[in-house]
């Protein structure tokens, strides 16, 4: 039994297209250097070679099932578990030729959704106690966006949109091109697709009294110093039940995002959950059958 039979199906799905391309990507017409080996069952073993939250475990199944549909998978940390350094990760048992071809993929995925997935918990810790919640962006590798959302929620942390057809997020140059906040808000009303949300982007406390008074509930506070940001939150606040969700961005840090979230935010986005990730260190070694 794997730990992904019950998984969520969109998941599932998701991996496999991600693996099947992944695959092909690799292996092309045939893995030159595992056809030296003799056909018959290996054991393998992933061990984590630093303290990680472990994610991709879908992707790594679905990679390996491509290459070895009755290969034998046992997870000894599961997904979302924080895992030490050393420690036995993924048990798999298969056919030899099919392992080897599988390794490369199945870790870069592996090794690229627990990063994601690690620095997301890290910064999620960071801000534990007050009400701020964590969110990722746009920022993804090109046809991973997916996955990387996943692994940032599977850190702990929040989606924003997943792109530019599921939300508005109203920015700079979107307000000067539609002639000011006011105009900007006016025509979501013409916006008849479905939508998660709708966010104005500001700039200055004028420009977040505008948006207010615009009927804005969602305000992203863009490069705004603490003094300024706690400001926002005070007029936001007084607004009462009409007050709108204020998130941050731009040049948040692991250093600042403590005493950005004390400001009291309610969301806080950070790109380099997704952009600025170091590789998780995996290895995968064979062991007698």
């Amino acid at each position: 039994m794997t730990a992904f039979q019950d998984a969520d199906p969109s998941i599932t799905a998701l991996a496999l297209r991600d693996a099947r391309y992944a695959v092909q990507e690799d292996v092309g017409q045939g893995d030159l250097t595992a056809s030296l080996v003799p056909r018959g069952e290996a054991r393998a073993l992933v061990v984590a070679r630093e303290a990680a939250v472990i994610c991709g475990a879908p992707w790594v199944e679905a990679v390996v099932h491509t290459l070895d549909p009755s290969a034998q998978i046992t997870w000894h940390c599961r997904e979302g578990e924080r895992c030490a350094p050393d420690q036995n990760v993924v048990e798999i048992r298969g056919d030899a030729r099919g392992l080897l071809t599988a390794e490369r993929t199945a870790l870069n995925f592996l090794q690229l959704l627990s990063a994601v997935a690690t620095k997301t918990a890290v910064y999620v810790d960071a801000v534990r106690g007050t009400r701020a919640q964590i969110v990722d962006t746009r920022k993804t590798v090109p046809g991973l966006r997916l996955a990387q959302k996943y692994a940032v929620r599977t850190g702990g942390g929040t989606n924003h949109r997943i792109g530019l057809f599921d939300a508005i997020l109203i920015k700079e140059n979107h307000i000067a091109a539609a002639g000011g906040i006011r105009a900007a808000m006016a025509a979501v009303a013409q916006v008849t697709a479905p939508m998660q949300f709708v966010e104005l982007e500001v700039e200055t406390l004028n420009e977040l009294d505008e948006g207010l008074a615009a009927g804005a509930r969602m305000i992203l506070l863009d490069n705004m110093d603490l003094p300024t940001l706690r400001e926002a939150v005070r007029r936001n606040d007084a607004m009462g039940d009409q007050r709108a969700v204020l998130e941050i961005s731009g040049g948040v840090t692991l250093q600042s995002v403590r005493a950005l979230a004390e400001t009291g935010v309610d969301r806080i986005s950070v790109g380099g959950l997704t952009k600025d990730v170091k590789a998780i260190d995996f290895s995968m070694r064979f062991q007698a059958a």
